[in-house]
């Protein structure tokens, strides 16, 4: 279990405070819902989990083998609803791996990737895509 406390600070900005290691994030409503658009969204905090996790789940299963993901990208795009409930409607992650890695690596590695907590939290919710590149 992981306590994170949070705080608002006004102004549309919250403080996010990780209980184990004591660090510290700011968010800020987006430009598009009333905010300063200064630092990462709630939203968008959701849609760098999924990435962050797709690249953690990849890399725990690349040190058990030994391979090497230096260099790997995970970029995540995040499209809102225009319409009615204002929500999450599609990510987007498009997932960069090292160009010598082996066939028969790259596909345990997705078949890892696709089952990361995060985007098993988010199925039936969200529409999500992975883009192997």
């Amino acid at each position: 279990m992981t306590l994170i406390t949070c705080h608002y600070r006004g102004q549309l900005r919250c403080e996010a405070v990780h209980g184990p290691s004591g660090e510290q994030l700011i968010t800020d409503a987006p430009t598009d819902n009333q905010g300063r658009g200064e630092s990462f969204s709630p939203t968008d905090l959701v849609a760098t989990a999924l990435a962050t996790c797709i690249l953690t789940v990849m890399g725990i299963v690349a040190e058990r083998r030994g391979w090497s993901l230096e260099g790997t990208e995970a970029r995540v795009q995040k499209t809102m609803t225009r319409e009615g409930v204002r929500r999450i409607e599609t990510l987007t992650v498009w997932v960069r791996l090292p160009s010598d890695l082996e066939a028969s690596a790259r596909d345990q590695l997705q078949r890892f990737a696709e089952s990361c907590p995060v985007k098993k939290s988010l199925e039936g919710g969200v529409a999500m895509e992975l883009i192997w590149e």
